[in-house]
């Protein structure tokens, strides 16, 4: 369980969005007995998608922010293989040129180690499920839908309006979560007419599905159905991965799509099954095998992402942006859920550091948080807008149209490496002394 709050802590922190990073934030900062707040705008606690998967360095940013998340992940994710032998390579195989009808010939192309337990799947709405059950009694407010946000004076709270009429005030805004790729927190941010308010459709959509795992093994033979595969081709890719204890395959079929998504308020739209097997059907026997195990009726998910116009800042005054509320990021690399988990560690020790500095410096509490969120923005703001890039790219590579690497497998491998150990072997403790660093610069500058 984490901390308990302190009976009149000296900041409150409101986080407009209560997805699976915005909960991660806020276990993170009531450990270090700062007051939080969530402000949800259902219902109840909900998560979008199907399948996440985080790799090594997001779970030991976890361990950093609260062990108790990596607690929560562990009791929903399942690796790949044999849980108690758990296969670390990820695997890339041609899924269009198959010449047999045997789902065990497509070519392995390439593959790459992870670490141990370093590619662990789960649902999203089961993580989500198991952080709910460590947040504290009162934190969460729902049927909060985030209307304006006014910073009203330097030593004021700010001021929260709601849709239902309602008001909060808080010392700093947080925006991520559920608040996420459509942030209203971003749009107060940057402005209603900045173009980079609002994310852009990249021309891909995504077929999803959970096959249930019997059947899964049934047409794909109990290896590939259990372990994590990439199938790659032209203009078009398909990832599966076991989710639920081994008992569901996680399917996300990608397809290019030359139109204009119809609708940007909506980034699902309802399918079939036959468009899929449509979309593939020239492909390999394995991957047509796949479509077929998707349910009759399904929905397609719209990638969109920040990419054409990127946030200029995460940060102003005492209003900051993080995880896909300031850099949504196509899913090709699968570590956009993990990069917002490293923001959520940035923000927190900055915020601690605020905190700590309001009893030995002479500066006021304003100065502090507004140091603190220039100094995440400065930190965090390369790595995260790489990652929107990067997966760009990689789409790029696994579909056979990167004019450097185009079908050969060995310049694929040899971009698909270094582009995916950059996220893995990121320096966690280099990012936490480079907050520590700007933040204490930034102090002696505001002082002096």
């Amino acid at each position: 369980m984490p901390g308990l709050l302190a009976d009149d802590p000296p900041v409150d922190v409101a986080i407009v969005g209560g997805g699976i990073i915005g909960l991660v934030l806020a276990l993170g900062l009531i450990r270090r007995k700062i007051k939080v707040k969530i402000y949800e705008q259902a219902r109840s606690f909900r998560e979008i998608g199907a399948g996440v998967a985080f790799t090594a360095n997001a779970i030991q940013c976890m361990h950093k922010i609260e062990p108790d998340i990596v607690d929560a992940l562990r009791a929903v994710a399942t690796s790949n293989g044999d849980s108690d032998n758990p296969n670390d390579w990820l695997q890339w195989v041609d899924g269009y040129n198959q010449h047999s009808e045997n789902p065990h010939d497509e070519k392995l192309l390439f593959k790459l180690y992870a670490g141990y337990k370093g590619f662990e799947g789960c649902h999203r709405a089961h993580f989500l499920d198991e952080l709910v059950k460590i947040i504290p009694d009162g934190v969460v407010e729902f049927g909060k839908r985030l209307d304006t946000l006014y910073e009203r004076g330097h030593e004021e709270k700010l001021l929260l309006n709601f849709c239902d009429g309602t008001t909060a005030e808080a010392d700093a805004g947080k925006s991520i979560g559920c608040d996420g790729i459509k942030s209203r927190v971003r749009e107060i941010l940057l402005g209603k007419d900045n173009p980079a308010s609002y994310p852009s459709y990249t021309h891909k959509f995504v077929y999803r599905g959970l096959v249930p795992m019997d059947k899964a093994v049934e047409a794909l033979g109990d290896y590939k159905a259990r372990n994590q595969h990439m199938h790659i081709g032209p203009g078009a890719h398909v990832l599966h991965f076991p989710v639920a204890g081994h008992t569901l395959m996680n399917v996300a079929a990608f397809v290019t799509d030359p139109h204009d998504w119809p609708d940007d308020e909506k980034m699902t739209a309802p399918a079939t099954r036959a468009e899929a097997q449509e979309a593939f059907a020239q492909w390999g026997p394995t991957v047509r095998a796949i479509t077929n195990l998707l349910p009759e009726q399904l929905d397609k998910w719209a990638i969109f992402d920040t990419f054409d116009h990127p946030a200029p800042t995460y940060a102003r005054g005492r209003i900051c942006i993080a995880g896909d509320a300031a850099h949504a990021s196509a899913p090709h690399h699968g570590a956009g859920a993990g990069i917002g988990v490293e923001d959520a560690l940035c923000f927190g020790t900055l915020m601690e550091m605020a905190v700590s500095s309001l009893q030995v410096t002479g500066a006021s509490k304003a100065q502090l948080l507004s140091v603190a969120f220039d100094t995440y923005n400065a930190v965090r703001r390369e790595r995260s807008q790489w990652l929107v890039d990067s997966s760009r790219g990689i789409c790029n590579v696994y579909e056979w149209t990167n004019p450097k690497t185009g079908q050969d497998p060995e310049k694929c491998f040899e971009e698909i490496k270094w582009r995916s150990h950059k996220i893995w072997y990121f320096d966690i403790n280099g990012m936490l002394a480079d907050a520590a660093e700007g933040f204490e610069r930034r102090l002696k500058t505001k002082e002096g």
